[in-house]
């Protein structure tokens, strides 16, 4: 699974995955994890159709705010917390302190 270098993502694609609920909602539980431990993307309430939640894991992997990992049955995902720190210092810390 093709995720853009940390350079080459762009603002304006954060923005709009981040736009959608869900996946905002995905990424505040990732930021929250201090260790930046995987967790299995079936561990996220997500109330969608299954190719639904497909298209929002793609969302965010093409953003580039995760990497995703495909593990037998599971696919498991992790948010890429210091890359963003480094190439957008805050957001991350703005995102979880706004949706609280």
């Amino acid at each position: 699974m093709v995720v853009p270098p940390i350079g080459e993502v762009d603002l304006g694609q954060v923005f709009r995955a981040l736009a959608d609920p869900l996946r905002r909602a995905v990424v505040v539980e990732l930021a929250a994890d201090a260790s930046d431990g995987e967790r299995a993307c079936s561990s996220f309430p997500m109330p969608v159709a299954k190719s639904t939640k497909t298209h929002h894991w793609r969302a965010l992997r093409e953003a580039g705010l995760i990497v995703q990992r495909d593990a037998g049955n599971g696919t498991f995902v992790r948010l890429r917390r210091a890359e963003f720190e480094q190439q957008f210092p805050g957001l991350l810390a703005t995102l979880t302190a706004l949706t609280r």
